[in-house]
């Protein structure tokens, strides 16, 4: 299989889905240096989309590289000859996904790599029953994805390895840290890691243990602070293996081992409590405040880029910014 062109600045990439996310994701791309053709059916995203890559890229002093995306309304409308990767960023509905992917099966380059952003589907799910299975891999990104680094790179069964390190490098080459995930399971590596503390955390809400505002102050101003420096593999031999043995021999008898959903979740979800975007969840969201939250959250994840700024694969910036 060919593998990606680096740097990203050689590579013409497209975008399926033009809303947060695949807007977001035309950011990374474009930081790279990419070209980049975001597919998005409704006009008014579309008109969206420059303002949204300009407000990004300037901060970065990359402003000229937002002229290199354009935004298109069908796949019919794309340049497929020289695409050398595709990402898609759809609703997640699988019949939608495996559609899409049977088209693009039809419509990219035999040598175009194939990858879906999708949070909850398996690769191996989407593909199912294409002949280009060998090229399709998942590519999950973490919203805000422009602001959070990492990106997981998520092998199915059939994802050529040489494909999968590409894809790696390839994006590295746009400024993010990906991690490789060799086995499609469900949640792959980060979320598998996050929803293993939600478990405890609703938990210990449930068992009347703890309020969820101390939860999340434990998390944030405890533990998770030092998570900036150090995973918690490195944090284990910063303390001593033989103390966190101790601890776990000790705690883990007592953690959560539920199957399903703590109640706190459920309780709030049949009522409709869905966090901002219905205006409550475990907090209540006025306009105000929820504008003001995602503020203060997006600044700080800013401020954690800037503190984690050495660690982070350098942009080439050395890409023609004038020539889209």
């Amino acid at each position: 299989m060919p593998l990606l062109p680096e740097p990203p600045a050689r590579s013409h990439a497209v975008v399926v889905g033009g809303g947060t996310m695949g807007a977001d994701v035309a950011v990374v791309l474009a930081r790279g240096g990419c070209r980049v053709t975001v597919v998005e059916t409704r006009a008014e995203a579309r008109d969206r989309l420059p303002a949204h890559l300009a407000a990004e890229l300037a901060p970065l002093g990359l402003a000229a590289r937002a002229a290199r995306v354009q935004a298109v309304a069908a796949l019919g409308d794309v340049a497929w000859a020289d695409v050398a990767l595709v990402i898609e960023c759809i609703p997640e509905q699988l019949p939608l996904k495996q559609a899409l992917f049977a088209e693009l099966e039809r419509r990219a380059p035999a040598d175009t790599l194939l990858a879906s952003n999708s949070s909850s589907f398996p690769i191996s799910a989407i593909a199912q029953g294409l002949a280009s299975r060998a090229r399709m891999a998942g590519l999950h990104f973490f919203m805000p994805a422009h602001l959070v680094p990492l990106v997981e790179v998520v092998m199915g069964p059939d994802t050529d390895d040489a494909g999968a390190q590409a894809l790696c490098a390839f994006m590295r080459g746009c400024g993010s840290v990906p991690v490789l995930v060799r086995k499609d399971l469900p949640g792959f590596l980060a979320n598998r890691l996050q929803h293993a503390l939600a478990r405890e955390a609703f938990a210990l809400v449930d068992a009347g243990v703890a309020s969820a505002e101390d939860v999340d102050a434990a998390v944030r101003f405890g533990f998770g602070f030092r998570f900036l420096a150090a995973g918690p593999v490195l944090q284990r031999d910063h303390a001593g293996l033989d103390v966190h043995c101790a601890a776990a021999a000790t705690m883990y008898p007592s953690l959560a081992r539920n199957t399903e959903p703590a109640r706190a979740l459920q309780d709030r979800v049949a009522a409709g409590r869905l966090g901002m975007k219905t205006g409550a969840g475990f907090f209540d969201w006025p306009a105000e405040r929820r504008d003001a939250e995602r503020r203060r959250y997006d600044a700080l994840l800013r401020r954690g880029l800037d503190l984690l700024a050495d660690e982070l694969p350098p942009l080439d910036r050395t890409a023609l910014d004038d020539t889209p």
